[in-house]
């Protein structure tokens, strides 16, 4: 309701087309529905909730919830999914090969003392599961607009796909498991661009001895301890054909967008499309693949094997409000690598605050339409592959800008609250509390002592005959008296420090 209206309010503004980075095709293309079609389907590759999410983790949500508003903002309906991998995601993966390593789910459980059972397991995924949705409402994501499958809800259509997959002729049984047959698909490794030559001879070296070919992944993975009865023994599904049969599962055969991590595309991304397509018989899986850049911590490459790590709850302990995280990802595109520091998040809670303070030290001022140039360099900004930190400059050129009534300021806020959901129109009680602390109240010349009254038209006079050394030094006594200035042209506004 609250984007329709919006909408509304703006019919008369014109909103270009929005263009997206396409990382199949490697190009900015035009978005826009088929004719048909309803709403987005979009499918973003969750976490496997084996403990608490990095903040790293966290950003990819930042991105994909911006991602969600911005299509609302066009007057898309989205159906948003966020796939939950409660079982069997092996550490290798992001390394080259999720097909080996040890499984992030028996970790977890051997790091909280729990013997390694399906219960356990689950016992342990649905406990990260609420920490995990916990940090996405802390930053400002209403998990109750996303669907949050969980993958072992959706075992037996994995177990229908790679039947599909065998009888088709893609996939071959070996004594570890079931194999996607990657030579069979002409058109693997497409998403990237991948050297497939290079990957065969690089990424995966570390094969079956019944395995075909380096790229070869598995869809089944035999274990006859713990797992799922199939067709092919007791064992668990592969990672790769989990996103592909519950993407298929809740959102149907072909959807609109698909979003990962960089680090997915070469091999996760890849295979998902050589199974999809190969078990559906239809092109393509996705319209749209995108993909995030990492966020670094002080320059540096998140691992917590080497303590390079930091947690929401850390932020929030340490006095931060969460929503300045949420800040320090909007500055910087989602293409490009953000980089975390604490002296970075403390320039982002000041941002947000000066921000806040402003809209709520005129909020009682009659509503109005944002103006309409600001309005377009706005939409420019978000239309071009939600260029965040471009949104952002147009919205502190604006504040500063004596072209806009502070009315239209405040109504342009209400769009950037809308689009970057920052909270800015709807703090809660701590943003609140530091907002007000940064709120000043202009003091008219008439109520000022005399001595400052002065003070300030002394400062004047230097101003207009530009002696600026004077000006300073006037300025200077004036803040040591406990006043501060700022030069406008309808002239100086005075505030008590």
């Amino acid at each position: 309701m609250i984007f329709s209206s919006l909408r509304k309010s703006s019919s008369a503004q014109s909103r270009s087309d929005l263009y997206l980075h396409n990382t199949l095709g490697n190009e900015n293309q035009i978005f826009k529905l088929p004719p048909i079609a309803r709403y987005v389907r979009m499918y973003n590759c969750g976490p496997t909730v084996y403990g608490e999410q990095h903040i790293g983790n966290l950003s990819m949500f930042v991105f994909t919830d911006v991602l969600r508003r911005v299509l609302q903002y066009h007057g898309h309906e989205v159906k948003q999914v966020i796939n939950i991998t409660d079982f069997g995601h092996l550490s290798g993966d992001n390394q080259g090969d999720a097909d080996i390593g040890e499984d992030r789910m028996t970790k977890g459980l051997k790091r909280e003392n729990m013997a390694i059972t399906m219960e356990n397991m689950a016992l342990l995924a649905e406990k990260y599961t609420q920490v995990f949705l916990g940090d996405l409402t802390t930053l400002n994501i209403d998990v109750s607009k996303i669907e949050f499958p969980r993958a072992s809800a959706y075992v037996p259509a994995q177990i229908a796909m790679i039947q599909t997959l065998i009888e088709k002729g893609y996939a071959y049984q070996c004594a570890d498991g079931v194999y996607y047959d990657t030579l069979r698909f002409p058109d693997y490794g497409i998403l990237g661009g991948i050297d497939l030559e290079g990957l065969k001879a690089g990424a995966r070296v570390a094969m079956s001895s019944e395995k075909r070919h380096p790229t070869d992944f598995l869809l089944w993975k035999s274990d006859a301890s713990i797992g799922w009865e199939s067709p092919w023994g007791k064992g668990f599904p592969g990672w790769h054909i989990e996103c592909s049969a519950m993407a298929r599962a809740v959102l149907g055969e072909q959807i609109d967008i698909h979003t990962g991590g960089i680090e997915h595309i070469p091999i996760h991304h890849n295979n998902e499309i050589a199974q999809s397509e190969a078990a559906t018989g239809k092109k393509p899986f996705s319209r749209f693949w995108m993909h995030r850049a990492h966020l670094q911590i002080d320059g540096g490459k998140i691992a917590k094997s080497d303590g390079n790590v930091v947690y929401l709850s850390e932020i929030i302990e340490r006095g931060f409000h969460p929503i300045a995280f949420r800040y320090l990802c909007l500055g910087a595109h989602y293409r490009t690598n953000a980089n975390f520091s604490w002296d970075a998040l403390a320039a982002s809670q000041s941002a947000l605050v000066k921000l806040t303070a402003f809209y709520l030290e005129h909020a009682d001022l009659n509503a109005v339409d944002a103006p309409v140039k600001w309005q377009n360099e706005f939409d420019h900004r978000v239309n071009d592959d939600l260029d965040t930190p471009g949104a952002l400059a147009t919205v502190w050129a604006m504040l500063k800008s004596d072209d806009y009534s502070t009315p239209e300021k405040l109504a342009a806020l209400r769009t950037v609250d809308m689009v970057l959901g920052l909270t800015i129109t709807e703090p809660d009680e701590q943003l609140r509390t530091l907002a007000q602390a940064e709120i000043r109240t202009e003091i008219p010349m008439s109520e000022l002592p005399e001595n400052i009254r002065a003070l300030v038209q002394e400062r004047e006079e230097a101003r207009t005959n530009k002696n600026w050394s004077k000006s300073d030094e006037l300025r200077a006594t004036l803040t040591s008296l406990g006043y501060s200035l700022d030069d406008a042209k309808s002239g100086v506004k005075v505030y008590r420090i």
